[in-house]
C-alpha cells in the first residue's frame, strides 16, 4: 500500500508527463539492516567517518541537518516526459549477465534515473527514499562550480582563466594558491601539495573540512592558504584536491559579487526549470563549500545532466556558453588524458572524462554519487548511493559496464 501511495503522489507532481516509466519505490534495499532500516535510517551530524547505519539517512537529509543556502526552484518546472514502457537493459559484467533490477538488488543504490532527451526511461528508489528526498552530491558539486565559472566568463565577471586566483581574492596574495592560474585550478593541477584520502582522520582533506566546518574561526581563504607547498609548476601534473575547487569558489563569489548559491539560482537552477529547491552547504562563515555538498532531488540532477548533454542548453535556452562546455569536457593536455590522469578517467574543467573517441563525461562524488552524460545520444544516468568504500568499490566498475550497454543500445 505504501508503494502505491508513493506512486500516486508522484503522479501529481508538476512538470511531468506520465506513462509507463513512472517512479518505483522500495522500502528496503541490499543489507538494509546494516544501513539502519530498523532504526528508520538515522542520520549522524558530526560523526567521522560516517557509520554505515547512518549513510542512507545522512546522504538524503544532509541539507536539513547542516547549515546551507538554498537555490530556489523554478516557478514552473521544465517538462520531463516518461517512456511508455520502462527500460529493460541486459548487460554483461565479468562474464555474467545482469540487468537493471539485478544491479539494484546487489548495490546500495538510493536512486537511479536514466533519461534520454527529455524522456525518463527508468526511475527507481530504495531504502524508503522517494523523489522528494534531496540527495547529497558530494564532489559532483565541483562540476557545478566549473559551470558557474564558465557562466561568469561569458558575462565578463571573470576576464580570463589565465588570471591568478589572487587577482580576485587578495587575501591569497603571496600564497601558492594565490599565484596559481584559474585554468590550472580547473584542471586539478595547481602543483600545490594536497593529499586527498577519504574516511581517514588527519589527511589534508580532513584538515580542510575541520577548518571550514569547525569553530576555529578561520575563514576559507586562510584555510586554503594553509596548504602552501608547491611541488611542481601549475598545469603540469594532475592531483585531485578539494582545496582547488574551494579556491575557485572564493574567486567566483568575489567575481560575481553574490553568494554562489544565489548565482546558481539565477543562472542555472531556475532557468533550467528545477522542480525543487537545491541546498548548498555553507561553512561557519556562510561561504558555500564548493568542493562538495549540493543536495537536490534526483530529477533535478537529471535536468542538470540533460543540460550538459545538450552542450549547455536547458529549458530551450543557452544557459552555459557552449564553448565552455566543450572545453570543460575535452582533454586539454596529455597529462589529463584518460588512463593517464587516473587509471580510467581523464579530467577536464572539474569534470571526469571517459576514455575512447566518443565524448562522454561524468560528475562523480565519493561513495557512489554520479551523473554520466553522452551528448551524441542525449543519454544521462543519475546514480545516488551509500557505498561503504570511498574508492575502489567494484560497484563503480559494474556501473560503467551498465552505462556502456546503455550507450551501445541508444548511441549507435
Amino acid at each position: 500500500m505504501t508503494r502505491v501511495l508513493l506512486v500516486l503522489f508522484a503522479l501529481c507532481l508538476p512538470g511531468l508527463a506520465h506513462a509507463g516509466a513512472d517512479p518505483v519505490f522500495s522500502p528496503t534495499g541490499p543489507d538494509a539492516e546494516l544501513y539502519g532500516a530498523g532504526q528508520g535510517y538515522p542520520y549522524a551530524v558530526r560523526a567521522f567517518p560516517l557509520p554505515q547505519a547512518a549513510m542512507v539517512g545522512t546522504y538524503s537529509h544532509f541539507a536539513e541537518k547542516f547549515p546551507h543556502r538554498a537555490a530556489a526552484r523554478a516557478p514552473a518546472p521544465s517538462l520531463l516526459r516518461r517512456a511508455p514502457v520502462e527500460l529493460t537493459l541486459p548487460y554483461v559484467y565479468r562474464g555474467a549477465g545482469s540487468d537493471l533490477p539485478g544491479y539494484m538488488a546487489r548495490h546500495p543504490v538510493t536512486g537511479l534515473l536514466i533519461a534520454r532527451g527529455d524522456t525518463i526511461l527508468f526511475e527507481h528508489y530504495q531504502y524508503a527514499r522517494t523523489d522528494r528526498d534531496r540527495f547529497l552530491s558530494q564532489s559532483m558539486a565541483k562540476t557545478i562550480t566549473s559551470l558557474l565559472i564558465g557562466i561568469a566568463m561569458g558575462e565578463g565577471a571573470i576576464r580570463s582563466i589565465d588570471q591568478t586566483a589572487a587577482e580576485y581574492v587578495p587575501e591569497l596574495a603571496g600564497t601558492e594558491y594565490g599565484k596559481t592560474p584559474l585554468r590550472a585550478l580547473l584542471h586539478m593541477a595547481s602543483g600545490v601539495a594536497f593529499k586527498e584520502v577519504y574516511d581517514t582522520p588527519g589527511t589534508d582533506n580532513a584538515r580542510l573540512n575541520q577548518m571550514l566546518f569547525g569553530q576555529s574561526g578561520i575563514g576559507p581563504a586562510r584555510a586554503v592558504a594553509m596548504f602552501n607547498t608547491r611541488e611542481v609548476a601549475p598545469d603540469t601534473r594532475f592531483n585531485y584536491a578539494g582545496a582547488e575547487t574551494e579556491v575557485l569558489g572564493l574567486v567566483l563569489t568575489r567575481a560575481v559579487r553574490m553568494p554562489v548559491a544565489e548565482y546558481l539560482r539565477t543562472r542555472l537552477w531556475q532557468p533550467m526549470g528545477a522542480e525543487a529547491d537545491a541546498a548548498w552547504t555553507v561553512d561557519h562563515t556562510g561561504q558555500e563549500v564548493t568542493y562538495c555538498c549540493v543536495s537536490a532531488v534526483l530529477r533535478d540532477w537529471a535536468r542538470l545532466g540533460l543540460l550538459l548533454a545538450h552542450d549547455g542548453v536547458g529549458n530551450g535556452r543557452q544557459l552555459v556558453p557552449r564553448s565552455w562546455v566543450l572545453e570543460a569536457t575535452t582533454v586539454q593536455a596529455p597529462f589529463l588524458m584518460p588512463r593517464v590522469a587516473t587509471r580510467f578517467f581523464g579530467y577536464g574543467y572539474q569534470t571526469w572524462l571517459f576514455p575512447g573517441n566518443r565524448r562522454q563525461f561524468a560528475l562523480l562524488g565519493v561513495h557512489g554519487q554520479s551523473i554520466f552524460v553522452d551528448p551524441a545520444s542525449k543519454l544521462v544516468l543519475v546514480h545516488t548511493a551509500a557505498r561503504v568504500k570511498a574508492s575502489g568499490d567494484p560497484a563503480a566498475v559494474e556501473l560503467r559496464a551498465l552505462w556502456d550497454a546503455l550507450v551501445a543500445r541508444y548511441g549507435g
